[in-house]
C-alpha cells in the first residue's frame, strides 16, 4: 500500500460520501485493519449503522461473501467496542425489502433500466443468453432484493459499487458500466475523480490510475 499521494478535495464529496468510498474500497480489498479505522470515522461522521450494514451486504455481490462477511464481523466488533465506551451510534432507517413482488426478475430489470437509462431486454444479451441463471440472480437478487431496499439511495449504492470496483484489479468494463450508472443518479465526474483520489490514498496509486484511465476513456 502506498502512503498519502494526493490531497482529497473535501468540498467535492461530503464527509459521509467520503466514508462510503473508503469503507467500500477497503471491504473489497479485505484490508480489515484499515477498515476498522474507516468504520469508526464513518460512524463519527454520522453514517448510520444500517447504512453501513447495507453497504457491506451489497458488496458481497461485487467482492464475494468472504470479504463481505469479514467486513460485517469487523463492523460488529467496532460497534461492541464503541458501545462499551458509552458511544451511542444512530441505527438509522430500518432495512425493509419488498419480497412480495410477483415477478422479481421484472422488478430488478426495471431498477436496472432506471440506473442505465437503457432498455433492458430479457434475457440480457451475451452472458444472459449463455448463462440464464446468472442473469436471473443479477435481476432478481442484486437489483430487486438489494438495490430496491431504500436504506440507501441509488446514488449511495453506485458510489459504493464504483469505489469497490475501482479498488480491485481486472474490472475495467464493470467499473465503466457503473460509472455510467452513477452519473445517471447524479454523481458528477468531479466527485468520481475525488473518489479515485481516496482510492489512491487508501488502496494504491496503481489502482487509482487504472480507475482514472477508465473515466478518461469514457470522455473521449
Amino acid at each position: 500500500m502506498n502512503a498519502q499521494h494526493r490531497t482529497v478535495n473535501e468540498n467535492i464529496l461530503s464527509i459521509q460520501q467520503q466514508s462510503i468510498v473508503s469503507i467500500s474500497a477497503l471491504t473489497a480489498t479485505g484490508d480489515l485493519e484499515k477498515l476498522k479505522s474507516q468504520l469508526n470515522k464513518g460512524l463519527d461522521a454520522r453514517v448510520t449503522i444500517n447504512e453501513i450494514k447495507e453497504i457491506l451486504v451489497q458488496l458481497y455481490a461485487y467482492c464475494g461473501f468472504p470479504r463481505s462477511l469479514n467486513a460485517l464481523n469487523t463492523f460488529k466488533t467496532i460497534l461492541d467496542e464503541r458501545k462499551s465506551k458509552g458511544i451511542h451510534d444512530s441505527l438509522g432507517k430500518q432495512i425493509v425489502i419488498e419480497n412480495d413482488t410477483a415477478d422479481k426478475y421484472e422488478q430488478g430489470r426495471k431498477v436496472l433500466e432506471t440506473l442505465t437509462k437503457i432498455p433492458q431486454p430479457k434475457p440480457a444479451p451475451g452472458f444472459g443468453e449463455f448463462a440464464p441463471r446468472i442473469d436471473a440472480f443479477l435481476k432478481e437478487h442484486l437489483f430487486a432484493d438489494i438495490f430496491d431496499s431504500d436504506v440507501l439511495t441509488y446514488q449511495q449504492r453506485e458510489l459504493a459499487t464504483i469505489s469497490a470496483l475501482a479498488a480491485m484489479p481486472g474490472l475495467a468494463s464493470q467499473l465503466q458500466a457503473h460509472i455510467g450508472m452513477g452519473m445517471n443518479t447524479g454523481i458528477t465526474a468531479e466527485q468520481i475523480k475525488t473518489a479515485f483520489d481516496i482510492i489512491e490514498n487508501t488502496i494504491s496509486k496503481e489502482q487509482a490510475e487504472k480507475a482514472r484511465a477508465v473515466l478518461a476513456d469514457m470522455k473521449k
